[in-house]
């Protein structure tokens, strides 16, 4: 019996390859570290066991310059190809890589505060 959300994670799998994402063994913590979740989590989302809420696959297409439709659904256009001029979203400077990753780092508690700050 296939995963309930395999689709979706051959197309994350894919999306990860494409824009050289780690390989291997270290992809689960390295994807868990990025958009702070378990492992457990990452895993799920990695074997199609479970799927992110769609907050996180919004953040997911523009955190990989891929089409969220493609992403969430496998309709539309495929994601571009590395090095290809079109983008779907802009790019994150690196110090907005930065930033983001320290907010990921927070606790949720700490993220709603400081979200809350800067309204």
């Amino acid at each position: 019996m296939a995963a309930p959300y395999e689709d979706f994670a051959n197309r994350l799998r894919k999306t990860l390859d494409r824009t050289g994402f780690v390989q291997g063994r270290g992809r689960t913590s390295a994807l868990a570290d990025r958009y702070a979740v378990s492992r457990e989590t990452a895993r799920k989302w990695l074997t199609g066991l479970a799927q992110p809420e769609l907050s996180r696959i919004i953040e997911l297409a523009k955190d990989f310059d891929i089409s969220l439709e493609w992403l969430a659904t496998g309709r539309g256009p495929m994601p571009l190809g590395v090095g290809e001029t079109r983008a779907v979203y802009r790019r994150l400077t690196e110090g907005e890589s930065r930033l983001l990753d320290a907010f990921h780092k927070l606790p949720e508690p700490k993220r709603q505060l400081l979200v809350k700050f800067l309204s």
